[in-house]
Order: C-alpha cells, then sequence, then structure tokens
C-alpha cells in the first residue's frame, strides 16, 4: 500500500516564480536591498489602501510590530490580555518591561471576554492588547468604551484577521493601533513580515514618524539617535514578495472560505464536535479551522495522535495555555482562566490552504469522524 500523501496544517502561499522574478529583476540592478526602498514603498501603500487605514508601517514581523507599537505609546505598569493566543503576544509586552494580566475568554469564539476586563483593571494598568483568534473579531465597541472610561490603550493583535472587515469598517482600523502578521503562513504573506495599522487623526499625528524612527535604531539624523530603537525593517524581496502576493490574496481567500464551508457541512451535526460560529456582519478571510472536541484533552489529544499517524498534521492551537508557560512560572500571579484552559486542551486547528483537495477534505472529516 503507497504511503499517504503528507497534509500539512497550512501551506505557504506564492505567486508564480516568472511573477515575482519579473519583479526583483531590476534589484540586480540598483543592489538596493533595504531601508525602505522602492518596493517597500510601493506596498505600504496599497495595503494602505486594501486595509483602508490613514497610518500603516511595515516591520520585518509581526512581532516586533507589537514590541515597537508598544514603545511608541511609552506604556509603563500592566497590561491586560489574552492568555489564549501564540506566544508572540504575551512575549511582546514583558520584553517591553510590562506587566501581563490575564483575561478570560468567551466560550463562543476565543476572544476576550468583556465582562472580565473591568474586574481586572488597577491604578497600574495602562492599556489592553486583545486578539483576533482565529479571525473572530473582539467584541472591540465594548473594548472601546471600557478603554475610555478608564483613559486606557487599545493595541489589537490582528495577526489572524488580515484583510477582515465588521459591519462597513476595516478590521485594520479598530482601537489606537492593530498589528498584524505577514509571516509564511498566515493568509497574506511578504515571506516574513509585519505591520502596524491605525487611524490618523490629531491625537496620533506622531505615530507614523515615531515608528519610522524606532524601527531604525531609533535614529533621527545623521549624527542624533533619539530612541533606544532596534532593527525591525522589511527588506525588499519581502516586499516585492508582498506586492505580488497582494494581487491574489482575494482569489486565496475565496478558496479558503470553500475549503471552510465543506468542512463545517462535513462536521457540523457530528455529536462531540463543537464549531465557532460565524458572524453574518463579519467579512472573514478563513484563516483557520477550529474544531472543539468536547470530550476535552482525552477525545482531542487521541483524534491528533491518530491523524499524525495517517500523515495529516493538524494543530493544537494554542496549547499550553499562555499561563502555564515554563518561562513566566512564579514570575507573574496570573488570575484563574478557566475557560482558556478549556479551550486549550479541546482545540484542534485542521488543515487549511487554498490548493487542499475536496477529497482531501472529506478524508480528514471521515478520519475524525470514525476516530471519536
Amino acid at each position: 500500500m503507497p504511503e499517504e500523501k503528507q497534509i500539512f496544517v497550512t501551506r505557504a502561499s506564492l505567486p508564480g516564480f516568472e511573477e515575482y522574478e519579473e519583479l526583483i529583476r531590476d534589484i540586480w540592478d540598483t543592489h538596493f536591498l533595504t531601508n525602505m526602498g522602492k518596493y517597500h514603498e510601493e506596498l505600504k501603500e496599497r495595503l494602505r489602501s486594501y486595509l483602508a487605514v490613514s497610518g500603516l508601517e511595515l516591520f520585518v514581523n509581526g512581532h516586533l510590530s507589537l514590541e515597537m507599537v508598544l514603545q511608541a505609546f511609552d506604556l509603563k505598569g500592566e497590561v491586560i490580555t489574552t492568555p489564549f493566543t501564540f506566544a508572540s503576544t504575551t512575549h511582546a509586552i514583558v520584553r517591553c518591561g510590562l506587566t501581563p494580566v490575564m483575561c478570560d475568554i468567551r466560550e463562543e469564539d476565543c476572544t476576550m471576554d468583556p465582562e472580565r476586563i473591568e474586574e481586572l483593571i488597577t491604578d497600574r494598568t495602562c492599556a489592553i492588547v486583545p486578539v483576533h483568534v482565529y479571525g473572530h473579531i473582539c467584541d472591540h465597541e465594548r473594548i472601546a468604551d471600557i478603554a475610555r472610561r478608564h483613559g486606557l490603550r487599545v493595541i489589537y493583535d490582528a495577526a489572524h484577521a488580515f484583510g477582515e472587515y465588521v459591519g462597513e469598517r476595516s478590521v485594520a482600523a479598530l482601537g489606537d493601533a492593530s498589528i498584524f502578521s505577514f509571516h509564511a503562513t498566515k493568509v497574506f504573506n511578504t515571506i516574513e513580515g509585519g505591520a502596524v495599522t491605525w487611524n490618523e487623526g490629531p491625537e496620533l499625528s506622531w505615530l507614523a514618524e515615531k515608528l519610522y524612527k524606532l524601527k531604525n535604531f531609533g535614529i533621527t539624523g545623521k549624527e542624533s539617535v533619539e530612541y533606544v530603537g532596534g532593527n525591525a525593517k522589511m527588506n525588499e524581496f519581502c516586499a516585492a514578495m508582498g506586492i505580488c502576493n497582494l494581487r491574489h490574496v482575494d482569489e486565496w481567500i475565496g478558496m479558503r472560505k470553500s475549503v471552510c464551508e465543506l468542512y463545517e457541512r462535513e462536521l457540523c451535526n457530528v455529536p462531540g464536535i463543537r464549531l465557532l460560529e460565524r458572524r453574518r456582519d463579519v467579512r472573514y478571510n478563513y484563516a483557520y479551522m477550529p474544531v472543539i472536541f468536547e470530550g476535552g484533552a482525552g477525545v482531542r489529544d487521541r483524534v491528533y495522535d491518530r491523524l499524525c499517524e495517517r500523515n495529516i498534521n493538524p494543530r493544537k492551537y494554542f496549547y499550553p495555555c499562555i499561563t502555564d508557560f515554563e518561562c513566566y512560572e512564579g514570575r507573574f500571579e496570573f488570575s484563574n482562566v478557566p475557560v482558556a484552559e478549556r479551550m486549550s486542551e479541546s482545540v484542534l486547528t485542521l488543515p487549511l490552504y487554498p490548493e487542499l483537495t475536496e477529497s482531501e477534505v472529506c478524508r480528514i472529516c471521515d478520519l475524525i469522524k470514525s476516530f471519536i
């Protein structure tokens, strides 16, 4: 019997080789590889239009996008965030010298529970960093109301929400700022990359210049360094890949939607499985296909192991919960987050990328049904 084809949880989307080759050809003529070159500036303008924001700054990756925007706002003290996220979210907060305070999540969409936020606010709280999980949008209106009443910044980790809209509003325009990841595995990639987005107004008129300088070592002139910045610039090859991929991203999202809808049809009525409901007012990017196994870790882990044995590679995303990370043990006094802990032990994200075939999706679903 031939070995079954390996199916990974995701696969990087790429343009045609000739398309990318044609775009980067003049890099060999100019020898201009980085430091905010032609393609960097072109991608910046194209993304500003696509994401419907007035402010956007590109970075080398999503993680440093978050670090730099936290630094730009000159935050001090405690930041309320979620334990149900990728390590990068909390690491960025801690690496900026801030104290993470964990707020539990909502069962229905895995985003921060606004009912739990105010009880966590102290006189040291300076900001809220919610996460749009799997492309499900936080209750941004209630979070904005809480932040406004308590004088707090809101910075969204929107790594999962590229191109999404809630109602008529771009997700990239929510809060004081949002950060995006353009990692190779994301819906839109620049190989590696990221961005900070915001809507410019009198209050944030300074943000673009400060972010620009922070990502370039804090240099403000030929003989002037005003900030303790870093090196977080996107290079020209990554920017060129972004320009190519932006031409195709809507088509890829449409293909991802078809894959998700097939999964949902196959799994929606399976006992022991729950799917996250989609809101009618959200235009999704179909970045992930999470499945909740109501039997908890025992069932989830058995399904995971059995799928891996068949060369199908889902992901326990997110497991473990941030509050269980060894690097934070004894360092912070995290509050109890029972919903996040339970979801962390119950979720598998299934393989999802535009080229995943109908037969492959049905095979995955048939195996899951047989395993549970």
